[in-house]
């Protein structure tokens, strides 16, 4: 393509810097937004990865879950009694001790942990905060990678005793004790008195394990003394040999059908999750909100492109008699489309270049407060992104610019210069 269509593009760029700068604002900001989600997409992504990474990579987890024939016969109910609440009233009831001793004999099983949960009232002196309370096997400071900075876990005959003694995430740590060493203090559960035996590590994490604000005691303590229960939430299994995952989680549904008496696995009452099935279903669900939130960005992408397409009209009016002494000259009108159609195509690359510097640096600065706050999160830009919108822009260069481009090559070279 000739140089001189780009170089007459330039300069009408050029004549009129500030109408640059507010004709190119609206791409800047759009494509500006689509590379800070996507970058906040790749930290978010390595955030959990890294919640994966302390929960264990070689581990398996039980959940209970509703069976498919109770959600049927719930909804049913609901739909006959526009009162019912049911469905959400239903427990299950079904995962015991039991399971995690028979899971345990799996041969790819290197250790389990049993596990429930509830919420209580936790006070030390005149400090009081509602707070989840864990109650597990003390195989789980075996298998779960959070650190206790100060003091122990409880052990094994702890457990069976039912011991009163806790560990303390750092964050309840810090709203209970302040500035206080919390290990061989007492505080109060319900209305039981519990001895702070450790204090978990901060981590930065959104696990239940480790984001701080939960108090772990022994399980049989939690169901014998503050939940009068003999059921278990979830059931976590560490294993020797995690490329064997697949078929050991096959295997541990096989045992709980077994125990739970289950024969249509339609009607499971649990449900088996390996890290690669969390982490599957996690990168679905960001990818569809990224998807949604990239298509909420775009709307300012078009706006911006309708404001190239009015500023493109503008300057073919400005211009009409330098169109038509062109054309009078031998201006062809191809030529007058391409150094118009150049023009618009470079204001949205302009744009679109500007817009990727202010995203990046706009999730660098967004990584820095969030890493400020204790969490992990790694700052990236995606480059297949910083191509996508690169691409974005000149597709809206090409669409809004080629209809004004288009008038301005169809003029006849007498009548603009008689309008001129």
């Amino acid at each position: 393509m000739n140089k001189i269509y780009f170089k007459q593009a330039i300069k009408g760029i050029r004549s009129n810097p500030s109408r640059t700068f507010l004709t190119t604002l609206g791409i800047m900001i759009g494509i500006g937004t689509v590379i800070l989600v996507l970058s906040a997409g790749e930290g978010f992504k390595s955030y959990i990865n890294y919640q994966y990474q302390i929960f264990g990579t070689n581990t398996i987890m039980v959940q209970t879950s509703v069976p498919a024939t109770t959600r049927k016969r719930e909804n049913k109910a609901k739909s006959t009694n526009p009162n019912s609440s049911a469905l959400n009233a239903v427990p299950v009831t079904t995962l015991k001790v039991r399971d995690v001793n028979d899971i345990k004999n799996l041969p790819n099983v290197q250790d389990t942990y049993g596990a429930t949960v509830g919420q209580q009232v936790v006070t030390y002196k005149n400090t009081s905060k509602t707070s989840y309370i864990f109650g597990a096997s003390a195989s789980r400071f075996n298998i779960d990678k959070g650190v206790i900075a100060e003091g122990r876990g409880y052990i094994d005959q702890e457990d069976k005793a039912l011991a009163q003694v806790a560990v303390l995430g750092d964050k309840i740590a810090s709203d209970l004790f302040g500035d206080l060493d919390p290990v061989g203090k007492f505080i109060r559960i319900g209305n039981y008195n519990f001895k702070v035996i450790g204090v978990y590590a901060h981590s930065g994490g959104i696990d239940p394990t480790n984001n701080g604000s939960e108090i772990f005691i022994p399980l049989t303590t939690l169901q014998k003394k503050l939940q009068g229960t003999d059921y278990l939430f979830y059931i976590v299994a560490e294993l020797k040999n995690y490329k064997q995952a697949d078929i050991t989680a096959l295997n541990m549904a096989d045992i709980l059908r077994h125990n739970h008496y289950i024969k249509n696995p339609t009607n499971d009452d649990f449900k088996v999750l390996t890290q690669a099935d969390s982490m599957k279903t996690f990168n679905t669900i960001l990818d569809a909100i990224t998807f949604l939130l990239i298509a909420i960005a775009s709307i300012s992408l078009i706006v911006g492109g309708v404001g190239i397409m009015n500023i493109m009209y503008v300057i073919v009016t400005e211009r009409i008699g330098e169109i038509g002494l062109k054309k009078a000259l031998g201006a062809r009108n191809k030529d007058i489309l391409y150094e118009f159609l150049i023009e618009a195509i470079m204001l949205t690359l302009i744009g679109g270049v500007f817009g990727i510097a202010i995203g990046v640096l706009l999730s660098f600065v967004a990584s820095k407060i969030i890493e400020s706050y204790g969490l992990v999160w790694s700052f990236g830009v995606p480059i297949w992104g910083v191509i996508i919108a690169v691409t974005i822009s000149m597709i809206i260069g090409i669409i809004f610019g080629v209809f004004p481009a288009r008038n301005a090559s169809r003029l006849n070279p007498i009548e603009a210069l008689n309008k001129e």
